[in-house]
């Protein structure tokens, strides 16, 4: 008797039903947390994506604004580069120049000066004008329908590049002229090519030039 009651100090209970129900709590409670916590990184994974293609997508919209904007200032700094150049007043520059032939109206003289106004000579090639002022023209000249024969002395030794550039695009947009402006950097570069030149150029020289 004493040996069986030494015995069951030694031997493990035999599990019921219920004590097996409870060890298996845990277990399930471990599988529902990992659950939920994959879960979890899951939809942070799909917040996170879309935020890094927004913020993608705007830092390459405000590099693409920026390059726009960068293209479009060129065009305007270049016209006001055109502009600087032109530092004389083309008006008083033609006022001190050229009035006394041409006539403050720029309608000339009949049968002596040619008219300014409506001229496609001036209205024209502005190279070919810009040649003329440079270096004179002599000889006879058809201007708006009119044939002029005398000779219009050089001024490119006694006017400067920018002086040039000034008269030039004052005619050009006064009187109802309507032509585009001239650099002085063109007239520079018109000078530059002709620098071997000592006569006034003709009619027809002017007009074989391209």
């Amino acid at each position: 008797m004493d040996r069986c009651m030494h015995l069951d100090r030694y031997m493990s209970p035999i599990p019921t039903s219920e004590h097996m129900h409870r060890s298996s709590e845990p277990r399930r409670m471990r599988r529902t947390v990992m659950t939920f916590a994959l879960a979890a990184l899951s939809a942070t994974a799909v917040l996170y994506t879309p935020s890094v293609a927004g913020a993608q997508a705007k830092t390459t919209t405000k590099k693409s604004t920026s390059t726009t904007a960068k293209t479009a200032a060129k065009p305007a700094a270049k016209t006001a580069a055109a502009a600087k150049e032109q530092l004389p007043d083309g008006k008083q520059v033609y006022a001190t120049t050229c009035a006394a032939c041409h006539q403050a109206t720029g309608e000339g003289v009949a049968g002596v000066f040619p008219p300014l106004v409506g001229s496609e000579w001036v209205t024209g090639d502005e190279g070919k004008l810009a040649r003329i002022i440079l270096h004179g023209i002599t000889g006879p000249i058809e201007v708006a329908g009119e044939t002029y024969n005398g000779m219009m002395p050089p001024w490119g030794g006694t006017m400067k590049d920018a002086d040039i550039a000034a008269v030039i695009t004052y005619v050009r947009s006064a009187w109802g002229n309507k032509a585009a402006p001239i650099t002085a950097a063109k007239v520079a570069s018109i000078r530059a090519a002709n620098s071997s030149r000592t006569t006034p150029w003709t009619a027809a020289e002017l007009a074989a030039v391209k």
